[in-house]
């Protein structure tokens, strides 16, 4: 069993390796039913996962309506289901569009109108799902919002708080500290756990407001860049495949892609001269 992954099939059972790892039993998402049901479900997932990365303000009623246009006679419940299944929701506000926590606080969106001056400044950090040969797999990143560069990242066959922490220590420890820290309002960042790390570094907490499209917009970017150039087209198999192929991706991300944004410089060109980015989201 590597560290920090839920792997069927073994000797152990996935209950034991759910306590060994402090996963909660629920929070595991492998589709115990039969394969013909599995691999439809897989499909779906599939289809819904290129869509919601097209358009990430569809919730439920509109990627069911997507759905259909596609052939797939599938019922809204089941829709929402995947869709939970993936940790994803609308960004239009109205009733179970969020993932939030009711016992967890929600820190106020601090970053509206504040120019984003130097590297360091803003980062943020945000979940999205990779369909895998076989099944699916979680990537978490931590992004520095003035120069794009992808600070830190981690994957996960489960949505646990555990892989979005280490993640974050990671960026921490490889550079520094930043002014604001930025995240939508899911249980992983919302946890004691996750924001104790922040307050313990004296980073200020922000979190997307319901309904607000563009307060986490560089990490939906970062989103859709990555499943078209890469994950898309390598169509990984496992979770060892797809590890290797984003560092790799990231590193090349990072080091020699040309960014319009940053007058066709690289993110770790920018984010060590400090010249060249910077961001502001307005409304």
């Amino acid at each position: 069993m590597r560290l920090g992954w839920v792997e069927p099939g073994l000797p152990l059972p996935i209950i034991r390796q759910c306590e060994l790892l402090a996963v909660g039993r629920s929070s595991y998402y492998a589709l115990e039913v039969s394969p013909r049901v599995r691999a439809r479900d897989l499909e779906l997932l599939a289809w819904i996962d290129e869509e919601y990365t097209r358009h990430p303000f569809y919730g439920s009623r509109r990627m069911r309506a997507y759905l259909r246009s596609q052939g797939y006679q599938v019922s809204r419940k089941r829709v929402r289901r995947l869709m939970r299944q993936l940790g994803l929701a609308g960004m239009a506000p109205g009733p179970n569009t969020s993932r939030r926590h009711l016992r967890h606080p929600v820190y106020p969106y601090l970053l509206r109108g504040v120019a984003i001056i130097q590297p360091n400044q803003v980062w943020s950090s945000d979940i999205t799902y990779i369909r895998l040969e076989r099944g699916f797999a979680y990537l978490v990143a931590v992004i520095d919002w003035y120069s794009r560069k992808v600070l830190s990242f981690r994957i996960n066959n489960t949505l646990d708080a555990g892989f979005c922490i280490e993640c974050l220590q990671e960026a921490l420890r490889r550079h520094g500290k930043p002014e604001f820290f930025n995240t939508d309002q899911g249980v992983q960042f919302t946890s004691e756990a996750f924001t104790g790390v922040l307050k313990g570094h004296g980073v200020k907490i922000s979190m997307d407001g319901r309904g607000r499209a563009l307060d986490n917009i560089f990490v939906e970017r970062l989103w859709r860049t990555v499943k078209y150039e890469d994950i898309y087209l390598k169509g990984y198999a496992t979770l060892p495949e797809l590890e290797e192929g984003l560092e790799a991706y990231f590193g090349f991300y990072n080091g020699e892609r040309l960014h319009q944004a940053l007058g066709e410089q690289t993110p770790d060109v920018v984010h060590a001269s400090g010249i060249g980015g910077g961001a502001c989201i307005k409304g």
